[in-house]
């Protein structure tokens, strides 16, 4: 009985944003050092990447989309 209780209470947990933040936090502290490990072994730091790209809602690529001409 006790089991299942825990079980409900963690997977609650775990669909909450607080578990998201501490995921991620976590995540980049890992990263973090062994990036140091790596660097202290001689190793090239990674070059950068873009992490996202914002997209406007409803427009399209604006490389695809041409000016409109005045009729």
């Amino acid at each position: 009985m006790m089991s299942n209780d825990f079980e409900k209470a963690f997977s609650n947990f775990l669909e909450r944003r607080e578990y998201d933040e501490a995921s991620s936090a976590l995540f980049a502290m890992v990263r973090i050092a062994f990036l140091a490990g790596w660097k202290a072994a001689g190793g090239e730091p990674p070059s950068p990447q873009k992490l996202f790209e914002l997209i406007r809602c409803g427009a399209g690529d604006p490389k695809l989309i041409k000016p409109q001409e005045d009729p």
